[in-house]
């Protein structure tokens, strides 16, 4: 880091437990930002402002009026624009040293090797399918996984330490069955400041992450009901018999086995 660089991050430098060493992690990490809706919003803010080194972020939406009450990346001007190119417009200005990457386009057959590519995954999508998706990917490679949701009054917030094969999958919080009705802020509605916080909560967790500091949320789900600003922590583990986890580990641990008995 250059003097610069050590003003701009000399907050996050003073703290005993981050210090310069988790800075320059951060610094040299990549993080994919699936979706910059109103949980992408609040969470790419953070993450530009604390110098995640380069910022990837994927949505094939556009930037509607509905989306101003709440989307605070976005702007007026932007209005039409893809979400993903106005949030990097904005972010751009906040910090010009970061590399950011717009991806305007939905990932479908790109998951694998967009997650591939980064240290952290924030999973900030409004659907399950997307969900299921990103998780058996972050499976697949051992990406950590930051995910989030917010409808209504309700939130939610809890990481995947992929890494860790003792680490519990999204699939194993939430199994993928038969498709229900999903439940949109277009058709429920959301308290705007409800998804600044489990936004900003994803940054924090993609933040420890990426420099290697302090406990993320793996096997906790972190909940709050905004209407009583009340938080309720609930502990789960890994399934051993999950459909996505098990299976997946399993082949890649014989694999890797295979490869040093080659070599």
């Amino acid at each position: 880091m250059d003097d610069r660089a050590l003003l701009r991050y000399s907050r996050h430098i003073l703290l005993d437990e981050f210090g310069i060493e988790a800075q320059e992690r951060l610094l040299a990490s990549h993080v994919l930002v699936v979706g910059a809706g109103g949980l992408g919003a609040a969470a790419t803010l953070y993450l530009a402002s604390a110098g995640v080194g380069r910022l990837t972020i994927a949505d094939g939406d556009k930037v509607d009026l509905t989306n101003l009450q709440r989307q605070v990346v976005h702007r007026e001007a932007g209005l039409g624009v893809n979400k993903a190119e106005s949030a990097a417009r904005t972010l751009r200005e906040i910090n010009a040293s970061i590399e950011i990457v717009a991806l305007p386009e939905r990932l479908t057959g790109r998951v694998e090797t967009l997650v591939s590519e980064a240290d952290v995954v924030v999973d900030c999508s409004d659907n399950f399918a997307t969900r299921h998706a990103i998780n058996r990917a972050c499976v697949l490679h051992g990406k950590p996984l930051v995910s989030g949701a917010a409808i209504r009054f309700d939130g939610q917030v809890t990481s995947f330490d992929l890494r860790d094969s003792a680490s519990p999958c999204y699939h194993c919080l939430f199994p993928d069955g038969p498709a229900g009705e999903e439940e949109r802020c277009a058709v429920m509605g959301v308290f705007a400041p409800l998804v600044g916080i489990v936004g900003t909560v994803q940054a924090a967790e993609a933040i420890k992450l990426a420099a290697g500091v302090g406990m993320p949320l793996t096997g906790r789900l972190a909940m709050l009901d905004a209407l009583t600003l009340r938080w309720e922590e609930v502990r789960f583990r890994r399934d051993p018999g999950c459909a996505v986890c098990g299976p997946l580990r399993k082949a890649a641990s014989k694999e890797k086995e295979h490869e040093i008995e080659i070599a």
